[in-house]
């Protein structure tokens, strides 16, 4: 299972999280920071989408093809 890691950074005179290489908005404070990191994390963790087939690179350059269910999803974690 994939891991998805929130990170809580200082980011553009205030503080922000930032999830596989992306900031989020800008927030006033650590703490607001932190719980938008949490709310996401717990959004990610639990969002369900529609099966469906799916075709995708590895790093070789080799393609692969399989079916995705729609409810599988990272598991999460907030840090900072």
């Amino acid at each position: 299972m994939t891991t998805l890691i929130y990170d809580v950074v200082r980011h553009d005179g205030g503080w922000a999280y930032k999830a596989d290489g992306v900031f989020s908005e800008t927030f006033p404070s650590h703490d607001k920071a932190r719980h938008a990191a949490d709310m996401a994390a717990r959004r990610q963790a639990t969002l369900t989408g529609e099966s469906t087939d799916i075709a995708y690179e590895d790093k070789q350059g080799k393609w692969h093809e399989e079916f995705s269910p729609g409810d599988d999803h990272p598991e999460t974690k907030v840090r900072g």
